[in-house]
């Protein structure tokens, strides 16, 4: 049965980035591409920048995504490259003090084409003591393997859905957040690429957006959540988890000035991934209101004070006539 490795049966916390508690280990991701039947060798470099010497000892888990954010779940180690993969059992790291470790990759002459994903961990507990069930607080730092076996690499995918957030369709004005989904039903991991090009209602480009930005990959037979911010300045980002205040009228005001954009938009979505290419459109409104309200009050003062004039003037010519 699957679990997470990062609870298992003691209470330790997972790292990744792969730096914390002074303890840090390179390089954060190994990618390789193979032939059934190879053994693979390496060097992992783990440091102890603190005062104290270290014990850690080493384990392997494979992961696969977890939902569509793109957050790698671990799991057992029954079978897979997490049972591929050799290393040293337990390592000692004086103050201050850096080592090499090796580890060697054995792939098996049936592994499967197509891509297989495991960490290497490194933690300050036993396996023994997690698989004992002993409570404990510990930190582990990992490696991603990202391994790719030669062969029949079935290789497909496509864009499940691309909208703005929320798939809103009118704004005040900008930013305008993007989101896309993607699917991947191949057996190897895919990294599109792409850009995401917005037009006005003329057809002239006004922004040309990094579709991934993050550089995303989408393991097998997942979905993976993608998100885009088409923000032409730079603004502070908020916490989710604190209270955002409803600003007043005067302040999305200069917000509409400050960010101004007006009409109908088209958001293209260009991807590329494997050789292939997958396309996507979305049209949506920016109608800056209180700019255009205030435009409009402004306008009819304009006029009534320009009618009222041109009345004064025809009481003044009739006026002087009279008197003439």
């Amino acid at each position: 049965m699957k679990f997470l490795i990062a609870i298992g049966s003691a209470l330790a916390i997972v790292v990744l980035p792969f730096e914390a508690a002074a303890l840090s280990i390179s390089p954060v991701r190994i990618e390789i591409s193979v032939d059934p039947g190879e053994t693979v060798e390496g060097e992992l470099l783990l440091i102890n920048e603190q005062e104290g010497v270290e014990t850690l000892y080493s384990s392997f888990g494979n992961f696969e995504a977890t939902g569509e954010t793109g957050t790698p779940t671990f799991v057992t180690v029954e079978e897979g490259l997490a049972t591929w993969i050799e290393t040293t059992p337990e390592i000692i790291l004086e103050p201050k003090e850096q080592k090499e470790i090796s580890y060697v990759i054995h792939i098996p002459e049936d592994a499967d084409p197509g891509g297989h994903f495991a960490a290497i961990f490194w933690g300050t507990s036993s396996p023994q003591t997690e698989e004992g069930g002993e409570v404990s607080v510990a930190t582990k730092l990992g490696v991603l393997v990202l391994l790719r076996v030669s062969g029949e690499i079935e290789e497909g995918g496509g864009i499940l859905e691309f909208s703005t957030e929320n798939k809103q369709g009118f704004f005040n004005s900008l930013p305008v957040n993007f989101t896309f989904r993607f699917q991947n039903s191949g057996n190897d991991r895919i990294k599109p690429e792409g850009e995401i090009i917005i037009r006005n209602i003329f057809g002239k480009t006004s922004a040309v957006l990094p579709a991934n930005k993050v550089e995303g990959n989408i393991l097998p037979q997942s979905i993976r959540k993608f998100e885009v911010e088409w923000n032409p300045t730079e603004t502070e980002i908020i916490d989710e988890t604190e209270t955002v205040e409803k600003k007043g009228f005067f302040e999305e005001l200069k917000n509409e000035k400050d960010n101004f954009a007006f009409g109908r938009y088209t958001a293209e979505l260009d991807l590329e991934y494997g050789g292939e290419k997958a396309q996507a459109s979305f049209s949506f409104f920016i109608i800056p209101w209180r700019i255009l309200t205030l435009a409009a009050i402004f306008l009819m003062l304009t006029i009534l004070i320009i009618i009222k004039g041109i009345k004064r003037y025809n009481r003044w010519v009739i006026a002087k006539a009279q008197k003439g």
